[in-house]
């Protein structure tokens, strides 16, 4: 029975850090998001290109651990306790993957043509709806992240704290 709660805590414990480390990532993407949008003259071409391509680095890096690690991760979860969070992914995943679908149409824009002032100022309402997009992705992964990964914890640590 220790063994078990052993085994449960390293398993999840990894699931914890896995999810802070995306989680800083975020923390990152937002620094860069803001660090864009809070720039009003592009006249240095290649310092806001250089701007937006790290934008996309970032985003692409945040986008892929989520789906190819932290979602699998939480799904794992779901499965291993059975209590309803596999249908509740799959509502609240269809959402995400649409911000998904808006991060890699802002990335494709992005390698496109910035190869002017003008293009990177035509940009800039897709960066606002990125954005949008972005903080509807963050409050549906905070919600799996509560509903999943968070109640998962909270049960692990009671069955080590009653034995």
């Amino acid at each position: 029975m220790l063994e078990d709660i052993k085994d449960a805590r390293e398993r999840w414990g990894g699931v914890s850090e896995l999810i802070d480390r995306w989680l800083r990532e975020r923390q990152e993407l937002i620094v860069q998001y803001c660090d864009i949008t809070g720039m009003d003259d592009f006249s240095d071409l290649p310092a806001a290109q250089n701007r937006f391509h790290r934008l996309c680095e970032i985003l692409l890096d945040y986008v892929s651990a989520g789906h190819f690690e932290v979602y699998e991760q939480l799904v794992h979860e779901a499965r291993d306790f059975d209590d309803g969070g596999v249908e509740l992914i799959g509502k609240v995943y269809p959402r995400i993957q649409k911000t998904t679908e808006n991060a890699l149409s802002f990335n494709d824009r992005v390698n496109g043509d910035l190869n002017s002032e003008e293009a990177i100022k035509a940009l800039m309402p897709a960066l606002s709806e990125l954005g949008e997009q972005l903080e509807t992705r963050f409050e549906l992964e905070d919600f799996l992240i509560e509903h999943l990964h968070n109640v998962h914890a909270e049960q692990v640590m009671s069955s080590a704290e009653s034995s």
